[in-house]
């Protein structure tokens, strides 16, 4: 099977650095996966954005994280749909793999190591649905 060019080059890959404006809400799903979800505050010139993060899986030590912590993440985006009363939504999100402590620098210094490898590499992990 031929890879194009296209295919090549594509790459879902995203750092967000900020704070996290709201607490981490961590649900089980019928799969038996744990999922945290959060948003993430970023301030530039053109003023804050805020990001929806969700984490599936995340270690132990997300729980420690809370509103008003300085954090960066790791993804990609996605965006998915579903229903509700009866219409269909979207949601566009990042899909977090790595959560660090903007505080920590050998957190911070893994999540770096980690983005550069994928650029590196010229592969981007896909979004769990």
């Amino acid at each position: 099977m031929s890879v194009s060019r296209a295919e090549e080059t594509t790459m879902n890959l995203v750092v967000i650095a900020g704070e996290l404006s709201s607490e981490p809400r961590t649900k089980e799903l019928p799969s038996g996966t744990q999922l945290t979800n959060w948003e993430v505050t970023t301030s530039s010139r053109a003023g804050k954005l805020t990001v929806p993060v969700v984490w599936f899986d995340p270690p132990r030590s997300a729980a420690s994280f809370g509103a008003g912590d300085p954090v960066a993440v790791l993804g990609a985006v996605r965006r998915r749909f579903f229903k509700t009363s009866g219409r269909t939504v979207s949601v566009t999100e990042v899909v977090g793999e790595r959560v660090a402590r903007l505080s920590s620098a050998r957190a911070l210094e893994r999540l770096r190591a980690a983005a550069f490898e994928r650029l590196d590499s010229g592969v981007a992990a896909a979004p769990r649905s």
